[in-house]
């Protein structure tokens, strides 16, 4: 009788462990699937970001462009910076440890008139004023190489941008394009390589195409978790079972 009992006083640990199990495992083949997933986002970042420049996209095709298809792709184009609508983005971090700063915007007017917004690289908070790096304005036609990157997105925490001093919180061409009122601009913005400039600022060639990939690690913690569940209801039932075959003989 008090076999029967114990037994059914399992039932309700046994049913918990095994929907907690699928619970667990099906975690783990989840982050097994992000692995395979984030391995080829990997892989195609580095073909891209290192292939021969290509042409840009023709205006015509900037409609249709959809952001896995190109970004970090490599290319080159050819027109004239419009230094009198350089925007400020701010960040929080510089190469080099050299703490918060700003990537400078700024509108690239082709030889067709339409206009392309390149992320010139990074300056020091102590240089975001214009005045306290007269040599960064470049004059004239310019090649820029980099690599095409899509609208920053915004969360709940971005801060609001200050169009009126030329500050913004997101690599969004989107808000520049209506503080200016420009047109003809193309919906990504460049990441410019790293080019030499007089001065030295600002610094191109910072995007980072180093992604974080830790989902075999996530994937062997839920499996873990699984094992380990089973480890406690073992030790559970064993403990149960002894001390009903205790009493049985008491």
């Amino acid at each position: 009788m008090a076999d029967t009992s114990a037994r059914k006083g399992l039932i309700a640990p046994l049913l918990f462990a095994f929907a907690a199990t699928g619970l667990l495992v099906s975690l783990g083949v989840w982050q097994l699937h992000r692995l395979a997933w984030k391995e080829a986002l990997i892989a195609r970042i580095a073909a891209r970001s290192t292939a021969t420049p290509q042409p840009m996209p023709a205006a015509a095709d900037w409609p249709r462009l959809k952001s896995d298809d190109y970004d970090y792709r490599r290319i080159v184009l050819r027109g004239r910076f419009d230094n009198a609508r350089e925007v400020l983005i701010f960040r929080t971090d510089g190469p080099r440890d050299l703490g918060p700063g700003y990537l400078v915007l700024t509108p690239l007017v082709l030889a067709s008139g339409d206009q392309v917004i390149v992320n010139r690289g990074y300056v020091p908070s102590a240089l975001a004023a214009k005045s306290t790096r007269p040599n960064s304005e470049v004059e004239g036609e310019v090649t820029v190489t980099g690599l095409m990157r899509p609208p920053q997105p915004r969360n709940l925490f971005t801060p609001a941008d200050d169009p009126s001093h030329g500050l913004y919180f997101s690599r969004d061409p989107a808000p520049i394009v209506a503080h200016f009122g420009l047109t003809r601009v193309a919906p990504f913005i460049v990441d410019a390589d790293k080019t030499a400039i007089a001065g030295g600022w600002p610094e191109g060639g910072l995007t980072n195409i180093n992604i974080p990939n830790n989902h075999m690690e996530y994937a062997l913690t839920w499996f873990g978790l699984a094992g380990g569940l089973w480890i406690v209801v073992g030790s559970y039932i064993l403990r149960t079972w002894q001390e009903t075959r205790a009493k049985a003989k008491a």
